[in-house]
């Protein structure tokens, strides 16, 4: 199996709980033509987004979460400026404009993605940077070219664990985009996101996983309730911190040693819940 091919056990039906606290029609409506618009008005505006400052960029990616009912709070440290690798744990489709409202940052992501309606013409146009998962043999390459944009200076997004997981449960940081950053000699700042509910109880609403289709997460997202999205951004793993690729991954990896504890025994009843 490729390395930018991991599976993860979640599915729709075994991982995403009912929504008993759903809004009614026309509010979900109202949120996806709100979250559509904002989405075309992103499309028009690409050939300018140099000229537009960052602090517009990250206000447009909270908008546009807060326009499908999730709200969005951020915590923890100022990402750096200059060359920056950010990686984070991976749930929805909501993980790319928050990680966009940390800081703005060419995104790394599969190919299949560029089918996407609408969001798949706005991550081409804005200059995500598209994997071709099968082909191993392209792999050093990849990591070359993510190297020489983080040495001009530039952030680059990617969410290392390779496939979305529940929230439940998670995956290991995948090895292989940390090597850019090693190469680069630029730090990696890990960012850990969650959605919660108004008890701060998980929230399965927003998880896009297993065969789910990206309009039933969309209107799933819209028509839920009181969902949060937390954002935690942790303090950046200087360069030179950690001598391989292998450490450097498990240094940004959240749920390491230090946040492990009731999150393997969730992690173990979600495997449990997704019929392992």
């Amino acid at each position: 199996m490729s390395v930018w091919l991991p599976g993860a056990p979640c599915t729709p039906c075994g991982c995403v709980e009912p929504g008993a606290r759903a809004v009614a029609v026309p509010p979900a409506v109202l949120r996806l033509t709100a979250v559509v618009v904002l989405l075309l008005a992103g499309i028009a505006l690409v050939p300018l987004r140099r000229l537009i400052p960052a602090s517009v960029v990250r206000g447009w990616c909270r908008w546009l979460v807060r326009a499908a009912g999730v709200r969005v709070r951020i915590a923890g440290t100022a990402a750096p400026t200059g060359g920056l690798l950010l990686v984070a744990n991976h749930i929805s489709w909501l993980d790319v404009p928050l990680l966009a409202a940390v800081r703005p940052a060419r995104m790394l992501a599969k190919s299949e993605i560029r089918r996407w309606p609408v969001a798949g013409a706005l991550a081409a146009r804005g200059g995500v940077l598209f994997i071709d998962r099968d082909r191993l043999r392209a792999l050093p390459g990849t990591v070359a070219a993510l190297a020489g944009i983080l040495r001009d200076g530039a952030a680059v997004a990617a969410f290392p664990e390779g496939s979305t997981w529940c929230g439940r449960a998670g995956g290991q940081f995948r090895r292989a985009v940390f090597q850019a950053a090693l190469d680069a000699g630029v730090p990696v700042q890990p960012v850990r996101i969650r959605y919660v509910d108004p008890r701060g109880l998980p929230a399965t609403a927003p998880a896009f996983v297993g065969d789910d289709t990206l309009l039933a997460s969309v209107w799933r997202v819209v028509s839920a309730r009181g969902v949060i999205a937390e954002v935690e951004v942790r303090p950046a793993v200087p360069p030179g911190r950690h001598p391989d690729r292998r450490a450097l991954a498990r240094a940004a990896q959240p749920g390491t040693v230090a946040d492990h504890g009731d999150g393997h025994r969730e992690g173990a009843l979600s495997k449990i819940k997704c019929g392992l």
